[in-house]
């Protein structure tokens, strides 16, 4: 599953999510954030040449228990995991970080 655009409401826990034997980037945010809004198309760019990697956009906001899990604080927020193992997590990250983080999935 390529490259996701839309936010999903939260609905699976962190423990189901570390369950899954994948590649996956969860990300954190909301439609409304400028934050978030800049940064789609370069996501979009470097996910669609990864096939293999599952991108969940997880609409997040106060009080929502999948978010705090991870300790998500700034949007756009990246947790990148690998067969359930917490391989990155990135808040708000620049271009090259975002790139870096993905070519080491």
């Amino acid at each position: 599953m390529p490259y996701s655009n839309r936010w999903a409401a939260e609905t699976a826990t962190r423990s189901e999510l570390e369950a899954l034997e994948e590649t996956m980037v969860i990300e954190f945010g909301a439609d409304w954030c400028p934050h978030c809004q800049a940064i789609q198309p370069l996501l979009k760019e470097l996910l669609s040449d990864n096939v293999e990697i599952s991108h969940l956009k997880i609409e997040d906001g106060k009080g929502r228990p999948l978010g705090r899990s991870f300790a998500v604080k700034l949007w756009p927020n990246f947790v990148l995991l690998k067969e359930g193992e917490l391989v990155d997590q990135l808040a708000r990250p620049s271009e090259e970080e975002l790139r870096a983080a993905l070519a080491r999935l």
